[in-house]
């Protein structure tokens, strides 16, 4: 990770903290790490070239990189469950007169990434330098890969929902920077689950069928999947000649998570349970279960 060789160029206050509790190193995944740069020299090792009047003379005068685009996972939620780690990347475009050579990416949950007071969170990239494929002389799409561990990254429940993206870009003439940590947000989330059940199996037209089912999601603290409570979930059923799914009510997940309702037997067809998802779970809907009306 990029981070690694830049750790020793963070402020005197973050260092101390460090020293207080250490941060998890490469390879190393017994604890979060909540440290991150926080400036584009940090990122890409240029502030040497910045502290001579000649470089910051060379600097005002040319424009630095603008960042056109940030891609994270494609476009698609981060959703994680309890022990799986997950790869995803981030793609980051940008544009200078003199091409782009190197970027850089990351993501982290807080409010203020300089302090370790106000930032609980953060993802670094497994790459000390992005590779960047160029799209004309000025402007490349640089990618990074991010392997996220639930049990380390994601240490507690709270850090599902909205996180920062951080990007950075490097000019051609390895002297301009363009580095925010504020570029833009995506969400990382709590992997769910659904079930259903039908029952009974066959069951005599006019009888009563019961529709019983459970959601859950991972909870990042236990390592187990935990029911979600108090959700609105829509029981659905097709006709076995059709293709398409009607929304027959919506009911909500108990105390446990559980669902359980009833519906009235008419034809041959397929039960499914389907969950719209939250800010901090995904959708999820079951395959159909069949039951034949005799």
């Amino acid at each position: 990770m990029r981070i690694r060789a830049t750790v020793a160029a963070v402020s005197g206050a973050l260092a101390l903290s460090a020293l207080a509790v250490p941060a998890a190193q490469a390879g190393d995944h017994s604890a979060a790490n909540l440290h991150k740069p926080t400036s584009g020299a940090e990122v890409f090792g240029t502030a040497a070239k910045g502290s001579s009047k000649a470089a910051a003379a060379t600097r005002a005068a040319t424009a630095e990189p603008v960042i056109s685009k940030v891609v994270v996972n494609g476009g698609k939620d981060i959703v994680l469950g309890t022990t799986a780690a997950k790869t995803i990347s981030v793609s980051v475009t940008a544009s200078h007169a003199s091409g782009v050579v190197d970027a850089y990416a990351d993501l982290w949950h807080g409010t203020d990434p300089s302090s370790e007071n106000t930032i609980d969170g953060a993802i670094l990239p497994n790459e000390d330098a992005a590779k960047c494929t160029k799209v004309n002389a000025t402007t490349s799409t640089c990618k990074l890969t991010f392997t996220v561990y639930p049990r380390y990254d994601l240490y507690k429940n709270s850090l599902a929902g909205t996180w920062h993206v951080s990007a950075g870009a490097l000019a051609g003439n390895a002297t301009d920077i363009a580095y925010t940590d504020f570029y833009s947000t995506a969400r990382v989330q709590r992997l769910s689950k659904l079930t259903v059940n039908a029952a009974p199996e066959p069951v005599k037209k006019g009888g009563t069928i019961t529709i019983t089912g459970k959601l859950s999601r991972a909870n990042w603290e236990t390592f187990k999947y935990q029911g979600y409570t108090g959700q609105s979930v829509k029981l659905q059923f097709r006709k076995k000649t059709s293709s398409t799914y009607t929304t027959i009510k919506t009911i909500k997940t108990n105390s446990t998570g559980n669902l359980k309702t009833t519906s009235k037997a008419t034809v041959d067809g397929y039960w499914r349970y389907s969950f719209a998802g939250t800010s901090t779970t995904p959708a999820v809907t079951t395959a159909g279960d069949f039951v034949d009306v005799k």
